[in-house]
């Protein structure tokens, strides 16, 4: 019927775009840190360091405070992962950045009742462990006769990549959400083809 060949294009035609989309896929994307949403690797990225297991965690990474201006520790369990996460993209974005730009990247105002705030850093020594800890898996280094740390080749290669599965997903998110769409409309159709059938049949008799 016109119905079963309506269906039969339509599962063609998601199968035909499914498969342009994993051709696209399997071609070097050229995806870098910088065409992603910062939030979204930073998660991603810190779920990879998570699964390596390379870094060492401290033992007191569940009740450090991250800055002075902070009452308690986080609440999020991987906030290490996060946090270094978050300073390699920083470091891979920006170069030669050390310390004390961290410290204040990662800074925020200190509430103190009735009183002006004041701007308070974050926790140096949390940041130069991390630090220390991203140089032990190669992913940042120092170099002779320049400030604060550099992007590794490794580094750069592992953060791109990450960036590219997941533009990859996003991209795969956006297809599915194509096709569901298609199969709304197509589904109205076919409901408005049957009213308009049965009209037209009540109307004959």
């Amino acid at each position: 019927t016109d119905r079963s060949g309506r269906r039969a294009n339509r599962q063609a035609g998601k199968h035909s775009r499914r498969a342009s989309q994993q051709l696209k896929m399997a071609e070097p994307s050229g995806t870098t840190v910088k065409d992603v949403n910062a939030q979204a690797f930073i998660e991603k990225y810190a779920q990879h360091l998570k699964r390596q297991g390379k870094m060492e965690i401290p033992k007191w990474v569940d009740i450090v405070k991250t800055a002075t201006h902070k009452e308690l520790a986080p609440y999020n369990p991987d906030w290490y992962y996060v946090r270094a996460a978050s300073v390699a993209r920083k470091i891979y974005l920006r170069p030669q950045t050390g310390v004390g730009a961290l410290t204040k990247w990662y800074g925020g105002r200190m509430r103190r009742g009735t009183k002006t705030e004041h701007f308070h850093k974050s926790n140096g020594g949390l940041i130069r462990h991390i630090l220390l800890q991203l140089e032990a898996i190669k992913v940042l280094e120092k170099r002779d006769g320049a400030k604060g740390r550099f992007i590794t080749r490794i580094g750069q290669q592992d953060l791109d990549r990450i960036a590219g599965q997941l533009k990859d997903e996003e991209k795969e998110a956006e297809v599915d959400e194509d096709e569901d769409e298609d199969e709304e409309a197509s589904e109205e159709e076919e409901e408005e083809e049957e009213e308009s059938s049965e009209e037209e049949d009540s109307d004959e008799e």
